[in-house]
């Protein structure tokens, strides 16, 4: 992997981690763009910018880590269970379901929701809970169990948090905020496992790629955070849905 490599999958890991269209879609066509294989220095490069995107949400929400916001965290940590607990006992039979062409279908199936629930279940985004804070603990357990469907591949943890999200009240923003939030609990677990299981890799690994890497990610994804929100505040999701669709055709014509 060179300088160059690193600099694109940064910005392909950054850019699309928090956004409702599943970052491992767009590695893999990144990957195979670039002609990376799935080795075990990559792998170990995924985990330093996976480790740059958690610190992006931790620097844009820096605000909500004190104890003023512990019920929050205590409801986040209650939408992370149900992930958290089924991936652990079936991760085996997760990565069994892992190729391209579940992860195109699971694109376009996701595009599909996103249109259903907006055209059917968004009334008035105004009447809807606009602070995240808000939201019950029913409410986060539900979000929670959403969530459950981003072991899918090609799902995408944040399509899925936020569709769940939508459809128990909250508005479009305080389900992005929610999604960004969840992250934190999901992948620090997801990245802690996988550093455990890859360490060994950082010794083979160019230092430099892993630092280029972290850093552009950490850059595109503290900058998506923010730009995301600022594009909810005058639009809908329907761009992801056709998107999404979109993408997942790309991907069955051209890189099955």
């Amino acid at each position: 992997m060179t300088i160059f490599d690193s600099v694109i999958l940064g910005i392909v890991e950054g850019f699309t981690e928090f956004l409702p269209v599943s970052s491992t879609g767009h590695m893999i066509v990144a990957s195979q763009f670039l002609g990376i294989g799935q080795t075990d220095v990559t792998k170990a490069y995924e985990v330093i910018i996976q480790f740059a995107a958690i610190l992006a949400v931790v620097f844009n929400y820096k605000d909500k880590f004190s104890m003023q916001h512990i019920s929050l965290w205590v409801k986040l940590f209650v939408a992370f269970l149900p992930i958290g607990i089924i991936g652990f006992i079936f991760s085996h039979q997760i990565k069994d379901m892992f190729n391209l062409q579940i992860v195109a279908i699971m694109f376009i199936i996701g595009g599909i929701v996103f249109l259903i629930v907006e055209k059917f279940f968004i009334k008035d985004d105004a009447h809807m809970i606009q602070n995240v804070e808000d939201i019950t603990m029913k409410q986060s357990l539900i979000v929670g169990l959403a969530q459950v469907f981003a072991l899918i591949p090609g799902t995408s943890r944040a399509g899925s948090t936020i569709i769940g999200a939508l459809l128990v009240g909250l508005s479009r923003k305080a389900s992005a905020e929610f999604s960004f939030l969840l992250a934190l609990p999901v992948m620090s677990a997801v990245t802690a496992f996988d550093l455990l299981k890859h360490y060994k890799e950082f010794s083979d690994a160019n230092l430099m790629v892993l630092a280029v890497g972290f850093v552009v990610a950490f850059i595109v994804a503290y900058a998506t955070v923010k730009l995301f929100l600022k594009f909810l505040d005058n639009f809908t999701f329907v761009s992801f849905g056709i998107y999404r669709i979109l993408f997942g055709i790309t991907l069955l014509t051209f890189f099955n």
